[in-house]
């Protein structure tokens, strides 16, 4: 049974179990069964990672979240177990980002060519333990595997993420908070800590972003 966190007759957010697809054949599936009707992605949140997801439930909202989402509407924050501490309490993060499909793997790189796009995040640690950090990151750009590529890149792989250094185990990315519109004109923010590993050992833990 999926976890539905907010629904409305026009969209829907739940909680996204790690090793499923956000996409059509995985969750999308799964939540046309449990919910009846129709089920539109709208983002995306790579196969490893969990959290929380937000999906149309019709084709007009489709194109509302869409549209939404290319305006930067959106807003996307996730707190990211790495196998490092940064330098920084918080910080920005900026980079060019090239991602090859064929390996399924993104890569900074140091000049403009094509297929390469700017990527940018904010990041605050929210806790050190052992020699890691649990940090909260605000996206500023949705870029694929862009979290864990950009902080790769720092010699700070997240937890369990072989493809990047951080080894085995679950990956330590996890959709912490969506703040969206609403076709009325409000806006909507839903938060869901995770409960389990790799996460546990640094929670509970106060979250609020600065600003």
């Amino acid at each position: 049974m999926i976890e539905i966190l907010w629904q409305s007759d026009d969209a829907v957010v739940c909680v996204k179990p790690a090793g499923i697809t956000s996409q059509e054949g995985g969750l999308v599936d799964l939540l046309r069964q449990q919910l009846g009707g129709e089920i539109y992605p709208v983002h995306r949140l790579d196969k490893p990672a969990a959290g929380v997801m937000l999906f149309a439930r019709t084709a007009k909202s489709a194109a509302f979240y869409g549209k939404a989402i290319q305006e930067n509407r959106v807003h996307k924050e996730y707190l990211a177990l790495l196998t490092g501490v940064p330098e920084a309490a918080e910080g920005r993060l900026e980079d060019l980002l090239y991602h090859d499909p064929r390996r399924n793997k993104t890569y900074v790189v140091d000049r403009k060519r094509r297929g390469v796009r700017e990527a940018a995040l904010e990041y605050r640690v929210m806790a050190e333990r052992e020699g890691r950090a649990l940090v909260r990151v605000r996206l500023l750009t949705g870029r694929t595997h862009q979290i864990r590529a950009q902080f790769a890149a720092r010699g700070l792989p997240l937890a369990g993420d072989g493809p990047y250094g951080g080894g085995k185990g679950p990956l330590g990315l996890w959709s912490v908070c969506l703040t969206f519109p609403l076709p009325d004109g409000t806006e909507k923010t839903v938060e869901r800590m995770p409960d389990g590993l790799p996460f546990a050992e640094f929670l509970p833990v106060t979250t609020i972003f600065p600003g």
